[in-house]
């Protein structure tokens, strides 16, 4: 059984806390994690902030939905996800995956698979403030690419 943790909220998190948590089972032999941080430019263009906003409830179930999956796909005691909302600043943390295995190759799969459909399949909407005003970004195709390698592997292997 996998031990999912899902947040979404305003306030900061603590990756070292975050690793703990998911290293309180004497089973794990591994936990990879990302932070994503706020960064200062996207499409050539200078970006002083960030604004997310998501639908209370409806994001919560997508990010436990990509976490089951990734459970069903990989062997893991352990899946971690942290998404902030709201106001944000270039270098500020915006996300947290962080996934405990009994062996690394599961644990990396599946962080980089969760990674890949939070981008496509979460329910956040982004809206950046640049020097010409603010705009909200879309769903790039690099994005939905590295999201439909998985759909290629789960073909495969059946």
């Amino acid at each position: 059984m996998t031990a999912v943790h899902i947040s979404v909220q305003t306030r900061d998190f603590d990756p070292a806390r975050e690793q703990a948590r998911l290293s309180d089972n004497a089973a794990v032999g591994g936990i990879v994690t990302f932070t994503g941080l706020v960064r200062d430019n996207n499409l050539d263009d200078n970006v002083s902030g960030l604004y997310l906003e998501h639908y209370p409830g409806m994001t919560e179930s997508a990010l436990q939905a990509i976490a089951e999956e990734a459970s069903e796909r990989w062997s893991l005691y352990g899946v971690s996800i942290i998404h902030r909302v709201g106001q944000l600043h270039p270098t500020d943390r915006i996300v947290f995956v962080g996934t405990a295995s009994a062996h690394r190759q599961d644990a990396f799969a599946a962080c980089d698979f969760i990674m890949d459909y939070l981008k496509t399949r979460a329910p956040f909407w982004k809206k950046e403030t640049t020097p010409e005003g603010d705009r909200w970004i879309e769903e790039r195709q690099s994005d939905k690419d590295a999201a439909q390698r998985w759909e290629d592997r789960c073909k495969v292997k059946r």
